[in-house]
């Protein structure tokens, strides 16, 4: 039973990916909604019927009260089957009907509509392009897609719990009364007029306050991940009170945003204790006065009670829901300012796989400054013959990562084009584009899981032969065979702890290495890809990178100049343009760029003073 109701809706199934996702509340939930439409139409029709059968069992008690006026013998002659088939009915059937209610409720809609939101917007962000998080902290990110989804969840509950229900309780509560008595309605129309405007009143604050409060609560996240992930920046330079300081300035703006939220909720219980007060007086006194009079049955007055007791007991519930309801969308409203974003960086409609025969780079007029005046690249031409090794070097700013950026396409170029074997890389697919490039970066932060997993990471389909010998190629197998984790997995199995903070920068590096061995891609790119290794190691692995290069079109970032000295052609980079190329012998008779910095490095890095000069 449970089994068929959780399996109504698949939360993975097929849908039209937008690059554009609605950026308006109701579109955006209506979009995440659409395989749900009939389930919420089933829901919705059992929400009314058991309101109904609620508001039968409370005009059925009120007969019953009129009912025994009469003697217990002759009640029982002349209704005793009607009892008995009502008795049924509540035992069976009312459990029945409701259990149906409950189950689309709690096993078919909540917990695949969350999961659905969950994938759906993770998949959405996943396709976010590199700058875009580099724009935003990580943490509130993930806080996003994760309190998202119960927030929507909780809006579809409310929806068919609790304002579904109790419209339907309502209405029929008014047909009860008005069947009873006419004027009891006055009362309670009175009473509904000023339960409408404090819920008016209460649902234009709670949204808003409900936003605030949530995006102040994403913030604290943000922060307190922030420092986390960057904990050995924070012991090392002894900045605990910086950071807890940093964090208590936004866990403060939390709480008083919660604290703003939390007074709308005392002064609709407030005024909510009041008007409850005014509905009982009301239409049970009416009631009682009709009694007197002789216009209304002792029946009458019982249910009038009942129902009135039992709408005192609802309104609070019903508040709560509805303030429920419009603060889990203030909730909804904070996490579309991440899920809903676009999607900028996109392949073009006909975009083809990229057919890369030679490994011929040509840039034609590139440009790119970040959407600043400077920086960057400004006006690169340059062609990278198939299984050229270039070597490229410059200070800091010179230009060197934001080109590799560029022919990864984690940006589009503000002027120019990138072609590889001739053909644009903004009309190829960005899979197929990075899938033929193999990168070793100078932050080799790897994945928390085991060593396989990051291994394989850069050819998922790779033999075990294969991996343990990209693995020796790297240098990498000793260290690794020695690995314990504190759940006991050892060597290849043991985990590698966020970023790879349990290995040393020499091994992460190594790992790194062997993972781009493994993917052995056709272009390849090695941004200070021997930084982190120390002499010894960099010896026994630089004749492994000089034979990853064989046969691939290669560029390398150093500043280790004498990790490229043996390039065919090394560019010199200056202020986002190309400054100085050629070989090694040929630039140093020239005396320019390249000859300061060979002539005053140290230790065969670039000397920090003369990038200054330079």
């Amino acid at each position: 039973m449970f089994r068929f109701f959780e399996n109504l809706i698949d939360p993975y199934c097929d849908y039209p990916e937008k690059d554009v996702p609605p950026t308006r509340l109701w579109p955006f939930l209506r979009d995440y909604a659409q395989p749900f439409k009939r389930v919420f139409v089933l829901t919705a029709m059992m929400s009314v019927v058991v309101a109904a059968i609620e508001i039968g069992l409370i005009y059925y008690m009120g007969r019953v009260v009129d009912l025994l006026g009469g003697t217990p013998a002759q009640v029982w002659q002349d209704h005793g089957t009607e009892l008995i088939v009502v008795a049924l009915l509540i035992l069976f059937l009312r459990p029945a009907l409701q259990l149906v209610d409950v189950l689309l409720l709690n096993n078919a809609i909540l917990p695949n509509f969350g999961t659905l939101i969950r994938w759906r917007a993770h998949r959405h962000v996943l396709r976010q392009s590199v700058s875009w998080f580099e724009n935003d902290f990580a943490g509130r990110i993930a806080n996003r897609i994760m309190q998202t989804p119960p927030a929507a969840g909780e809006v579809v509950f409310q929806v068919f719990d609790a304002i579904t229900f109790s419209l339907a309780y309502l209405v029929g509560a008014a047909v009860l009364l008005f069947a009873a008595d006419a004027r009891l309605m006055l009362p309670l129309a009175i009473w509904f007029a000023l339960y409408a405007l404090l819920v008016r009143w209460t649902v234009r604050r709670v949204g808003p306050a409900s936003e605030a409060a949530s995006d102040a609560r994403s913030t604290v996240t943000g922060r307190v991940v922030d420092s986390y992930s960057n904990i050995h920046s924070v012991k090392m330079f002894a900045h605990d009170d910086r950071e807890l300081s940093y964090a208590k300035e936004a866990i403060e703006d939390a709480r008083t945003t919660f604290q703003d939220e939390m007074r709308i909720f005392t002064v609709m219980d407030g005024v909510l204790v009041m008007l409850n007060g005014l509905l009982i007086v009301g239409v049970v006194g009416w009631a009682f006065l009709l009694w007197m009079q002789g216009a209304a049955s002792v029946g009458v007055v019982a249910a009038a009670t009942a129902l009135t007791l039992r709408l005192n007991a609802m309104t609070g519930w019903i508040m709560w829901a509805l303030t429920s309801f419009f603060r889990q969308l203030g909730v909804v409203a904070e996490g579309m300012r991440t899920i809903a974003q676009p999607i900028t960086l996109v392949d073009q409609a006909k975009a083809q796989p990229l057919q890369l025969s030679a490994g011929e780079i040509e840039l034609r007029d590139l440009s790119h400054h970040y959407g600043r005046e400077a920086g960057g690249l400004d006006s690169i031409s340059l062609i990278i013959k198939p299984g050229e090794k270039i070597g490229l070097i410059g200070r800091s700013g010179a230009g060197k990562s934001t080109l590799v950026k560029l022919l990864l396409r984690f940006y589009d170029p503000d002027r120019g084009q990138i072609l590889i074997d001739g053909q644009d890389i903004r009309q190829v697919t960005q899979d197929s584009l990075r899938q033929n490039i193999g990168m070793v970066q100078q932050d080799s932060a790897l994945l928390h899981r085991s060593v396989r997993d990051n291994l394989l990471y850069g050819r998922p389909d790779a033999s075990e032969e294969e991996m343990l010998a990209a693995a020796r190629q790297a240098q990498a197998q000793e260290f690794i065979l020695d690995l314990e984790d504190p759940q006991g997995r050892t060597g290849y199995d043991a985990h590698v702890g966020e970023r790879g903070v349990k290995l040393s920068g020499g091994q992460r590096q190594r790992i790194t290495l062997a993972r781009v061995i493994l993917k052995d891609a056709p272009i390849l790119l090695l941004d200070e890809a021997t930084s982190a290794l120390d002499s010894e190691v960099e010896a026994a692995i630089q004749e492994t990178l000089y034979g990853m290069m064989e046969g691939k079109t290669v560029i390398a970032i150093a500043h280790r100049l004498s990790t490229i000295a043996q390039m065919d052609r090394i560019l010199v980079l200056d202020q986002g343009r190309i400054a100085e190329q050629g070989s090694h012998d040929a630039l140093l008779q020239q005396g320019g760029l390249y000859a300061q910095f060979w002539a005053r490095q140290s230790g065969g890095f670039l000397n920090a003073e003369a990038e200054e000069q330079c």
